[in-house]
C-alpha cells in the first residue's frame, strides 16, 4: 500500500529535492531496527509527526515532505526508502495500533489514501 509506503518515511526520513527530482538518499543509512526497538526513538518521531513534541532536523523534513509522498504514491522515493517504509508500516500496524490510528486520522482523515492504496496493501499482505 503506497499510503503505507509514504508513512514509512517516518523512519526513512527522505528530505525532498525539487518536485521533478527524487527525495534525497541522505538518510537511507538509518538503522530502522534500532529505532523500532527503542520506545524513546520511535516516540520522538511519532510525536514530531503529530505536533506533540520537538522535531529533529530529519523529523522536520519528514513532516514537511509526508503530504507530497502521500499524494504522489512515494514516486520520488528510492528503492531502499520503499523497503524501509514497508518494514516500518508493518511494525506500526502490528505493534502500535493506537499510534497507527492517530497517524491515519491526521494524515488521511477522509480515507482518500487508504482507499486509493488498499489493493496494493492487500498484495503485500498488509492489513490496514
Amino acid at each position: 500500500m503506497k499510503f503505507l509506503i509514504a508513512l514509512s518515511l517516518l523512519l526513512a526520513v527522505a528530505a525532498a529535492a525539487p518536485a521533478e527530482q527524487k527525495y534525497t538518499t541522505k538518510y537511507d543509512g538509518i538503522n530502522l531496527d534500532e529505532i523500532l526497538k527503542s520506545d524513546r526513538l520511535f516516540n520522538n518521531y511519532y510525536k514530531c509527526l503529530m505536533d506533540e513534541g520537538r522535531c529533529s532536523p530529519d523529523g522536520k523534513e519528514l513532516k514537511a515532505r509526508l503530504p507530497d509522498a502521500l499524494k504522489t504514491g512515494c514516486s520520488k522515493c528510492s528503492e531502499k526508502q520503499r523497503e524501509g517504509t514497508e518494514k516500518v508500516l508493518r511494525y506500526i500496524i502490528d505493534k502500535r495500533k493506537p499510534q497507527w490510528a492517530k497517524l491515519q486520522a491526521k494524515y488521511d482523515p477522509e480515507n482518500i489514501y487508504t482507499k486509493k492504496y488498499e489493493d496494493e496493501a492487500a498484495k503485500r499482505n498488509i492489513k490496514v
